[in-house]
């Protein structure tokens, strides 16, 4: 077999087209995944919920496993994201929390002073968290580099809001307040996640994952000359310790469009952005020396095959057909969502793509 005939099998599975995105080498195809895709859309999901909470199947390796592999048996996306929660690492810190049902994450001991944070504990993720390992390597099994392995965590500043909060918020207003009435407070706060999350995340990569997404979900919030004051530098810590494996990241945010350039320079491989902001005008600003991920909205996914359909060439003409584009929504899956227009999209991506 020749070198050129094992590159072309090689650039044929999932995996490889993945992390040829995250590298910006041309691939044979554009990369597809879905942010929440493992998860409420599926009605075999839907019937593990009547059983198992949501940290409970999150905390056992084996449920988790079932349901992160439902969309790559499903679907035929390239990547296979945990079934986790973003709250998860910081039950080890201390943190007292639930998952309410059509609610979300409730704090029980919610973070206000100093000594609410100098009380928190940072661990080492494989005391802490070793259901997410032990499924990440699970994954990783089950896949045998079929597709790439996707791990995450929350951003500190959104795991902050959260634990100032106590709930989510539409305002976010105690955690603003207190990020700019107590800076010592909220610059604590922020070194401690920074520490927690660069070990949950470098854990997730020794135990097997591919790349890694940081979810800053809430950050919209602020303006870039506030991100640069009190979030870039957590973000700028993160990043460069996943530099240091040589394993690429994806840096993910909604209501970013002020904030494109302030994100970038906080670092990741790939920059994800939403709907709020077209494709080509973003890649523009975050520059061609990254990736790009997203960015079609998920509300399409409630119509009908050939509104998606427009939607997504739209996508795919304005990221121009250069390497780096990882094709996925700008949020994530609807609960209501058609799995058949799903698999349909992922069909018609690789499709309308291939080289």
């Amino acid at each position: 077999m020749s070198q050129e005939t094992v590159f072309t099998v090689l650039a044929s599975t999932g995996r490889t087209r993945f992390l040829d995105a995250c590298y910006r080498r041309p691939p044979d195809a554009t990369a597809v995944w879905f942010m929440r895709q493992a998860g409420r859309s599926f009605a075999e999901y839907r019937e593990l919920r009547k059983k198992y909470g949501i940290l409970e199947i999150a905390k056992t390796p084996e449920l988790s496993t079932q349901v992160t592999l439902m969309p790559v048996h499903t679907f035929g996306v390239d990547g296979a994201v945990l079934y986790a929660d973003i709250m998860l690492p910081l039950e080890g810190m201390g943190v007292s929390l639930e998952i309410e049902p059509e609610v979300g994450p409730i704090i029980h001991n919610p973070i206000r002073t100093m000594k609410d944070v100098e009380a928190l504990r940072v661990l080492d993720a494989q005391e802490t968290v070793p259901y997410v390992l032990e499924t990440v390597r699970m994954v990783r099994r089950e896949l045998a580099g079929k597709q790439a392995v996707i791990g995450f965590s929350g951003a500190p500043f959104t795991l902050a809001c959260y634990m100032i909060e106590g709930r989510p918020s539409r305002n976010y207003e105690l955690a603003k307040s207190l990020m700019y009435g107590q800076p010592g407070v909220w610059h604590a706060l922020m070194d401690k996640l920074t520490a927690v999350v660069s070990n949950y995340l470098l854990a997730q990569l020794k135990a097997g994952a591919d790349v890694v997404q940081v979810f800053d979900s809430w950050i919209g919030a602020v303006s870039p000359s506030v991100y640069r004051r009190f979030v870039q530098p957590s973000m700028k810590r993160i990043f460069a310790a996943i530099k240091e494996t040589g394993s690429p990241s994806i840096h993910f945010g909604t209501g970013t469009a002020a904030l494109l350039e302030v994100m970038t320079e906080a670092g990741g491989d790939v920059i994800s952005v939403d709907w709020r902001v077209d494709l080509d005008e973003a890649w523009t600003r975050i520059g061609y020396d990254r990736g790009i991920q997203g960015n079609l909205d998920p509300t399409l996914l409630l119509t009908s095959w050939p509104v998606i359909e427009a939607g997504m060439h739209d996508v795919l003409r304005r990221a121009g057909g250069r390497p780096g584009h990882i094709f996925n929504l700008g949020h994530g899956v609807p609960a209501s969502t058609d799995t058949d227009l799903l698999r349909r999209l992922v069909d018609a991506v690789h499709e309308a793509t291939r080289r």
